[in-house]
């Protein structure tokens, strides 16, 4: 268990929210079906990609305690492909913004209250865990959706989040031999063009701004450290409420 302090994370929020940058034609008309065959493991780096991500949702997963989960809010819930790997639960809710991806899943009656922003969640909601896998590199305004979570938490809740070690030489190597090299070949495009559309944050500015948020945060690494690792898995808890509510009160309206 580590303590933290918020110094870092104060330094980092003037870079948000970010802008993420524009797609150029050639990547626009062909998005939704690549992202639907990658979410799906329908090709074969993908379907590579998703064997080593399991990591992620096991990361996740162990933390529930399956005799009493308590409620649970998971961000970016997409395919809900993180419920296989949980407890059953009566009231586990999710935040995602595009229905496509969830509403023909089989988990779905899984799930209670389905938000498509976390601005949705009533204020007055508690939650015992929030989770999120592969979801934290994409969000613009990354320290309001940190900032809600903090104040949605239980006094005793946990905040989880497993994501890629964005910025790390291991995970540029591995998604260029992998999932890059299987899109240049497939469609003659340079596939770091959509890495950069989507992951507009990288791990170190997640792990600052969790640290900042949070009195403590344990982190376990796929491999060593950023640079050398595949993943990362955050477990944060005792959330400074009071900073929560100054981010809150910066954020974009």
């Amino acid at each position: 268990m580590s303590t933290t302090d918020p110094s870092a994370a104060q330094a980092l929020l003037g870079r948000f929210p970010k802008t993420r940058p524009a797609l150029p034609d050639a990547y626009r008309e062909i998005y939704s079906e690549h992202y639907r065959i990658n979410r799906q493991g329908k090709s074969p780096a993908s379907s590579l990609a998703q064997g080593l991500e399991s990591w992620m949702h096991r990361q996740v997963a162990r933390t529930v305690n399956a005799a009493s989960p308590g409620p649970t809010l998971e961000l970016g819930a997409g395919t809900l492909n993180q419920l296989p790997y949980e407890p059953e639960n009566p009231a586990y809710d999710i935040v995602e913004p595009f229905s496509d991806l969830y509403c023909d899943s089989p988990n779905l009656g899984r799930v209670r209250n389905v938000f498509a922003d976390i601005r949705e969640v009533p204020a007055t909601a508690r939650y015992a865990r929030i989770t999120s896998v592969a979801v934290l590199e994409h969000i613009e305004d990354l320290p309001a959706t940190l900032a809600r979570s903090a104040l949605l938490l239980d006094e005793d809740g946990v905040f989880l989040a497993a994501i890629p070690s964005e910025g790390g030489l291991l995970w540029r190597l591995g998604w260029s031999l992998t999932t890059g090299l299987e899109f240049r070949l497939r469609r003659g495009l340079d596939y770091g063009v959509l890495m950069r559309h989507e992951h507009v944050n990288s791990a170190w500015e997640i792990e600052d701004l969790v640290g900042g948020l949070f009195g403590e945060v344990k982190i376990r690494s796929l491999g060593i450290g950023v640079q050398f690792s595949f993943y990362r898995f955050i477990e944060a808890r005792k959330p400074r409420t009071d900073l929560a509510q100054t981010w809150l009160q910066a954020a974009p309206r």
